[in-house]
């Protein structure tokens, strides 16, 4: 099972290669759950005060803890940082932003939910509350700015429902134009309904779709000789071109996706960056090989090709900025229309707003390329460790790990992880789920699982690895060592994995080919690192199925097999109970309060899952 204590992190190397550039990072657990998203005016400064020998509070030790990997991401300036870090906690709502996170809250605009919706301003630290939602934004002068002209161009209303409620005569807002008054009837209310509709496109950043339907509305009702609401459209249409001028200059940019691409010595790195109503909403990273070293246009026209044609992906943006120019582009801009149903515009020549995300996307390649390459090496290194360490004459070129998880004996799954001189090869990852076995049998369960990796590796279909490492001490390792003799895959080193008594990491028992020969490497040792980096990425792959497994077993089973409870009624139950052991201690009178669950069904469940 996994223990956090377990995970390592070799800060040195990493801070020795962080830039001191503004960003944002993240810190994942060995499970690959978020655990924190900060931000920093100096990346480097920040992350080095976690590692610090002394004066650190107590939630940050327990944070530091758990740290297994940290993901930074470069941005101009810090208060683009502190925005994208906003995003992110919002999105992965990080168990440790909740204790050391910051007091400031951020602006954001919403819809009520009442039958004429109000808009107004609400202050919060992330989206709460019922009603739809725009933001955060960055400053809330510039809200003000947005939502007095949204005012003045939509007359939404903007008090409260009581008030709303007890109105018997228009107000002062309909009086100076900033209301349309449906207090007192006033507008019609597929009138209001259109109007919210257009205020939300603008807040979407569709401001020119708005502005359109206006003037076919304007050109409309001047046909007809209604001048007075012909004016009325005109002055819409003004009032808008004036917010549009006015986001031009702050951001420069709607909808956009940019890709920055750096190259070097055969290796390659790409940062996408993605930008919606003008902020930075989400940036990723992308490391791969040039085997062919190809030019960097031919290569990032190979990846935008598969980053929106061969795989499940949002649709691009409107615009998509290249660090580049690609080759064939109008192809692939034909192909992206013909798929998503809508033309992206592909530039590589920008200036402006454009050309500085064009620049920051480049900046955040760069870094992550020379964190790859610097990983890359440290890996080689390691690796060229553990052969000296174990006295093997030739190179190690593929390890593979095992690791057995379960819960008391109940769902239990092994995991199977393949690294190389690169590091880890997620595609070859494999798990198992064990099965006829008895519950809690760990060395059974290693047996099943390597009888059927290595039958496949037997007839050829899997890579054979030159060390296969067993996380556990000498049963699991003879456990391995009597499935390889009986396939007769005896190339294969085997090298046994055993926690220490006080189960702390760097004081691992290691067994190579048998129990007799014991090995002792010092706490720092680079070969050492690599053994507990494999080890406990097999914890983490093989608690994670088992988690899966798990969940799935206890919410589901119970309920699949009972007539007349499909999908939509089991969710309904689990949503209302919590899970099945709560559903199975229900009685039929508080099953019945379930939507969807009548009498006769409620008595059908109780009966099959007590077993009547």
């Amino acid at each position: 099972m996994f223990d956090a204590a377990l995970t390592v992190f070799d800060h040195a190397p990493f801070l020795k290669q962080t830039t001191q550039a503004p960003g944002i990072y993240q810190m994942f657990a060995l499970d690959g759950k978020i655990l924190y998203v900060g931000k920093a005016k100096n990346l480097k400064k920040r992350l080095a005060s976690y590692f610090r020998s002394t004066g650190l509070a107590p939630k940050t030790k327990a944070l530091v803890s758990r740290i297994y990997k940290i993901e930074v991401t470069v941005t101009q300036t810090e208060i683009e940082a502190l925005l994208l870090e906003q995003n992110l906690i919002k999105a992965l709502k990080p168990p440790f932003n909740i204790l050391l996170r910051d007091d400031k809250s951020y602006p954001f605009l919403r819809f009520s939910t009442h039958a004429w919706p109000a808009l107004s301003i609400r202050h919060a630290r992330h989206q709460r509350g019922s009603g739809q939602w725009f933001g955060p934004y960055p400053s809330a002068s510039s809200v003000k700015d947005t939502l007095q002209l949204l005012y003045k161009v939509f007359l939404l209303r903007q008090c409260d429902d009581t008030t709303f409620s007890n109105r018997s005569r228009p107000c002062l807002q309909y009086q100076i134009k900033r209301c349309s008054a449906p207090c007192t009837g006033e507008i019609s209310a597929a009138d209001y309904t259109e109007d919210l509709r257009h205020a939300k496109l603008l807040l979407e950043g569709k401001s020119q779709q708005v502005t359109n339907a206006l003037a076919e509305k304007m050109d409309a009702a001047a046909a007809e000789l209604a001048f007075e609401k012909a004016s009325h459209y005109r002055d819409q249409i003004q009032q808008l071109r004036q917010l549009q001028t006015q986001q031009d200059v702050d951001t420069g940019v709607g909808e956009v996706d940019v890709f920055g691409l750096v190259s070097s010595e055969g290796n390659s790195s790409i940062s996408l960056l993605q930008l919606r109503q003008g902020r930075l909403i989400s940036t990723r990273h992308f490391n791969f090989k040039n085997p062919l070293d190809e030019t960097d246009s031919a290569t990032l026209t190979a990846f935008v090709a598969q980053y929106y044609l061969t795989r499940t992906s949002l649709p691009p943006a409107i615009e998509i900025l290249l660090s580049h120019e690609l080759e064939e582009s109008q192809v692939i801009q034909a192909a992206l229309q013909e798929r998503f149903g809508f033309k992206s515009r592909l530039a590589h020549k920008v200036r402006s707003q454009r050309a500085r995300w064009l620049k920051l996307a480049l900046t955040n390649a760069s870094q992550q390329l020379l964190s790859h390459v610097n990983k890359s090496s440290q890996q080689q290194q390691r690796m060229q460790a553990l052969k000296e360490a174990l006295g093997f004459s030739q190179p190690i070129q593929r390890m593979e790990c095992f690791d057995i998880s379960h819960s008391h004996g109940e769902a239990t799954v092994a995991s199977c992880v393949v690294f190389d001189a690169e590091g880890p090869l997620k595609q070859d990852y494999r798990r198992f789920n064990i099965a006829g076995i008895t519950g809690g049998d760990d060395y059974a369960a290693m047996r099943q699982a390597l009888e059927r990796r290595y039958k496949r590796v037997k007839a050829g279909e899997v890579t054979l690895p030159d060390l296969l490492l067993v996380d556990g001490g000498k049963g699991q390792l003879n456990a391995a060592k009597a499935i390889l003799e009986s396939l007769d895959l005896t190339n294969i080193h085997l090298l046994g994995v055993a926690k220490g008594t006080t189960r702390k990491a760097g004081l691992e028992t290691l067994f190579l080919e048998t129990i007799d020969n014991q090995l002792a490497l010092p706490e720092h040792s680079p070969a050492l690192h690599l053994i507990q980096q494999i080890r406990d990425e097999a914890h983490r792959f093989a608690i994670t199925g088992h988690r899966q497994r798990r969940d799935k077993t206890r919410t589901t089973s119970g309920l699949e097999s009972i007539a007349g409870v499909g999908p939509k009624r089991r969710q309904a139950l689990l949503r209302y109970f919590g899970g099945l052991k709560a559903i199975a201690e229900a009685s039929i009178e508080a099953l019945c309060q379930v939507d969807g669950i009548n009498r006769a069904l409620a008595e059908t469940i109780h009966a099959t899952l007590h077993n009547h």
